[in-house]
């Protein structure tokens, strides 16, 4: 029999260890520039919070190595965060023993304004993360500006992916490098170039917008979609910036698939 509680209540007996999921430690990466943090920050959060075994701590960088070789799962949502050496090769261990990573928009972005010569004030994408790039599967190179666009099943039999039918956003559509071999589950069209950007001239064509990348035991998740941008998000080169942009946000089928895949990442498996 139970015993009274302080309040009078039955108190109900303990838990036994094997009755219940165990723990799973997440790290966030949330942080970077031109973009509403707080929201992106805000709304993953809140998805990882529907399941109360993960327990999530929270950084603008991947700086805290300790943290990241001690959890299970990453997720990110950054933009021209670079991080150092040895946090890349502390990523590159964690993913080979079994780490999973959801990597969200900006995560493989490098971004830097030219100011000097023929290209001057357009931005270029600085390959001085060969590694970073290459675990995430791919170097951000431009985007045409902000419209419509459909984005299409790749493969539609993936866990992922199944049941999900064609939809239309209106956020960034990524023109990237690839590196290695991409499982790629959504894609879309695209026959604009990037505008702004260096590398811009051969971005038509077909590109990734979700996308696997196996490394070891571990795993790479990215999904391009997701921009987001708030009044104060482009200082200091822009004091204010006249809309609230939510693009993907605002789908349904974006939060389905952002559930979908931290669900995913928690599948691991572990050497």
């Amino acid at each position: 029999m139970s015993g009274e509680g302080a309040y009078g209540g039955e108190v109900a007996p303990p838990v036994k260890e094997d009755e219940h999921p165990p723990r799973i430690d997440c790290v966030l990466v949330c942080g970077g520039v031109w973009h509403d943090m707080d929201f992106a920050r805000l709304e993953l959060l809140k998805l990882l919070a529907e399941d109360q075994s993960v327990r999530t701590r929270v950084f603008e960088d991947y700086e805290n190595i300790e943290a990241i070789a001690k959890a299970d799962i990453l997720i990110s949502y950054t933009c021209d965060v670079t991080p150092s050496l040895p946090a890349q090769e502390a990523l590159r261990d964690w993913l080979r023993k079994g780490g999973r990573w959801y990597a969200l928009h900006g995560t493989n972005s490098v971004l830097r304004m030219l100011e000097d010569g023929s290209d001057a004030g357009l931005w270029d994408a600085p390959r001085w993360a060969p590694l970073f790039m290459d675990l995430l599967g791919t170097q951000f190179v431009s985007h045409p500006p902000i419209a419509p666009y459909t984005v299409t099943v790749a493969d539609p039999d993936h866990e992922l992916t199944r049941g999900i039918e064609p939809f239309d956003t209106t956020d960034e559509l990524y023109h990237m490098e690839r590196h290695g071999d991409l499982h790629v589950l959504l894609e879309t069209e695209c026959s604009e170039e990037g505008t702004g950007f260096v590398e811009a001239a051969d971005a038509p064509g077909t590109h990734p917008v979700m996308y696997i990348k196996q490394h070891g035991l571990g795993a790479v998740l990215y999904n391009t979609l997701g921009h987001c941008r708030g009044h104060y998000d482009l200082q200091p080169m822009l004091d204010w910036w006249p809309t609230v942009d939510r693009c993907a946000w605002d789908l349904p089928v974006f939060y389905d698939l952002l559930r979908r895949g931290i669900g995913w990442i928690k599948q691991r498996e572990k050497a």
